[in-house]
């Protein structure tokens, strides 16, 4: 009888994230994507011979830049992606804790607590929105050439590539890690996540 009572409430979904907040990822993801695969085109030799009109990648690899803070500025009209953003800016003693496990390399859920994101998430979500911008100012730098002297626009175009670089692996580290949790990934595209996902990856969150 108890294992009968205790099926439903083991299968079932919690809802994780809203419509909105899908929608934000999605479309972050695909200008992110356009960005990326642009950017292979302009710099890497290999991939610049294919491209003929070299002027139009320029243009979508900047436009498609300018566009990046566009979904998350319209998702703040969303109270449950803002209370996400709430719950990705604060850092607590679990994280400590889940950081430790995993510098450890101790993958026991037990040992890494964490709420509706764990600290690996906060952290990797401050460090692309730092590295965002960081990529906007210096693109902004390079596109407007006869406003900034000449040692700005180099600069800039050291950090930029180079930090583009950096993204690229960062990035391709969060695919990967998404590719081995298809329940993260379904969590992402349907919004719900089983209870048994949440209780073992995020024994915290409280929905």
């Amino acid at each position: 009888m108890s294992v009968r009572a205790e099926t439903p409430a083991r299968t079932a979904r919690l809802r994780r994230f809203s419509r909105a907040e899908r929608w934000v990822h999605r479309t972050t993801a695909a200008l992110m994507g356009v960005c990326v695969v642009t950017a292979a085109f302009l710099y890497l030799p290999q991939l610049a011979v294919l491209v003929g009109r070299r002027a139009l990648v320029v243009r979508v690899h900047e436009y498609a830049g300018l566009a990046l803070p566009v979904p998350v500025l319209l998702g703040l009209a969303s109270r449950a992606f803002r209370a996400d953003l709430r719950f990705l800016n604060r850092f607590g003693p679990h994280d400590r804790v889940w950081l430790g496990a995993a510098l450890r390399r101790d993958r026991r859920p037990a040992a890494r607590p964490a709420g509706k994101f764990n600290a690996g998430q906060k952290i990797y979500a401050a460090w692309l929105a730092g590295a965002t911008l960081v990529m906007l100012g210096t693109g902004l730098l390079m596109w407007f050439t006869h406003l900034t002297p000449l040692i700005w626009r180099t600069s800039a175009t050291f950090v930029h590539d180079w930090l583009a670089l950096t993204m690229g692996v960062v990035l391709a580290g969060h695919i990967g890690m998404a590719l081995a949790d298809p329940e993260a990934r379904r969590g992402l595209r349907t919004g719900t996540v089983s209870r048994d996902w949440a209780d073992r990856e995020h024994p915290l969150w409280r929905p």
